[in-house]
C-alpha cells in the first residue's frame, strides 16, 4: 500500500473515531480503511492489540490483522487457551494465510523452576511443558515456543549453572524436534535475577545444545536495555537467531516512540535475510503509546513508517 493512501485512510479513521463512530464489527464497510499494507517483513501482532477496532472476539481480531496487511500472529498465552479455541485459531490462521509465531512454553513462570539449579523436579516440569507445547503447536500449526530458563541459582558457580541449563535444554530439544517445534531462548531485562540476560550468552548456550530446535529469541527491546549495540549483536548471533521481537525503549511501545532506529534495524535484517535465505517472524511484543482506536491507528502508522526503508 502506498503511504499517501494509508495516510488518507488513517486520517479518515481518526475523523470517524473522533466523531464517535464505532468500527467494532463493521470495519469491512469502510473501503479506505481496508486497503492492505504490503509490509516487507512478517510482523506479528497479538490478541488485544486491535480490540478497539475489531472487537473482543479473537477470530475477528485475526481478520482485522489480515486486512491491515499483517501476516503473522503471536500469542504468549496460547498454551492456556481451551484446546477447541486453539484449533479454531489455527484453522483461521490457515484460511487467512497467516503464520503462527511464538507462544510461551509453560514451566511455571519466567523466573520459576530454574534449570540452572539442576534439580530433577524442575527439569521434569520443563520437559512436561515441552510435551504439552508440542500438542499446542499441532493445533495452531505453530513452529516456535518461547523458553526462559529461570533465575540464577546463586549457590552454584556460573559454569555449573550453565552446564545444568545446557543439559536440560538438550533433553527438551529432543522432545520439541520430534514434534516439529523450535524453542527460542529469550534473554530478558526484567530483573537481574534472571539467568539468561544477553545475546552472546544465549548464542553460546545454543551452540552447546547443538540442535535446530534450540535458537535465540532476539527481543530488540530487552537487548537494547541490557547490551545495546543492536545491529552488531544481531550480526554476531545471526546463525543462532530463530525469531525477533519488537518494542521501543523507553516505554516498550511501538517503533518510533523511543530511542531505537527501527527503520535502520529492519533494513539491516531484511537485507541479511535476502543474503542468507532466512525468513523471520517479528513479534510485536509491546504496548501502545496512545489509547483507544486512535492508538491503534498510530501503531499501524508507526509500522508503515518503520517498514518504509529502501533497499
Amino acid at each position: 500500500m502506498q503511504r499517501r493512501n494509508f495516510v488518507k485512510s488513517t486520517v479518515g479513521l481518526a475523523g470517524a473515531t473522533a466523531a464517535g463512530e464505532s468500527l467494532t464489527g463493521n470495519w469491512h464497510s469502510q473501503p479506505n480503511f481496508l486497503a492492505k499494507n504490503n509490509f516487507k517483513l512478517k510482523y506479528a501482532p497479538h490478541f488485544g492489540m486491535f480490540e478497539n477496532s475489531a472487537g473482543g472476539d479473537p477470530i475477528d481480531q485475526l481478520k482485522f490483522m489480515a486486512d491491515m496487511g499483517f501476516t503473522a500472529l503471536e500469542d504468549n498465552g496460547m498454551m492456556g487457551r481451551d484446546p477447541a479455541l486453539q484449533t479454531k485459531i489455527g484453522a483461521e490462521l490457515a484460511r487467512l494465510g497467516m503464520t503462527m509465531g511464538v507462544f510461551v512454553l509453560d514451566k511455571g513462570g519466567n523466573g520459576q523452576n530454574t534449570l540452572a539449579a539442576g534439580k530433577p523436579e524442575y527439569v521434569d516440569i520443563f520437559l512436561n511443558g515441552c510435551r504439552k507445547a508440542v500438542e499446542t503447536g499441532k493445533r495452531v500449526n505453530g513452529k516456535f515456543t518461547t523458553v526462559v530458563p529461570g533465575d540464577f541459582e546463586r549457590n552454584l558457580p556460573i559454569g555449573i549453572q550453565t552446564g545444568n541449563v545446557i543439559d536440560a535444554l538438550r533433553r527438551g530439544a529432543d522432545i520439541l524436534a520430534a514434534g516439529g517445534l523450535t524453542m527460542v531462548l529469550e534473554p530478558l531485562s526484567d530483573t537481574p535475577n534472571l539467568f539468561l540476560r544477553t545475546s552472546d550468552q544465549t548464542y553460546e548456550i545454543c551452540r552447546a545444545v547443538n540442535s535446530p530446535s534450540c535458537k535465540i529469541l532476539f527481543d530488540i527491546y530487552h537487548m537494547q536495555k541490557n547490551e545495546g549495540h543492536i545491529i552488531p549483536h544481531i550480526n554476531w548471533c545471526w546463525s543462532e537467531i530463530g525469531y525477533f521481537q519488537i518494542g521501543d525503549n523507553p516505554g516498550r511501545n511501538e517503533p518510533t516512540t523511543g530511542e531505537i532506529n527501527y527503520k535502520n534495524v529492519f533494513k539491516y535484517i531484511y537485507q541479511k535475510q535476502k543474503e542468507t535465505g532466512k525468513d523471520f517472524i517479528f513479534g510485536m511484543e509491546h504496548g501502545k503509546s496512545q489509547k483507544g482506536k486512535e492508538g491503534e491507528v498510530a501503531l499501524i502508522k508507526a509500522y508503515v513508517e518503520s517498514d518504509s526503508f529502501t533497499v
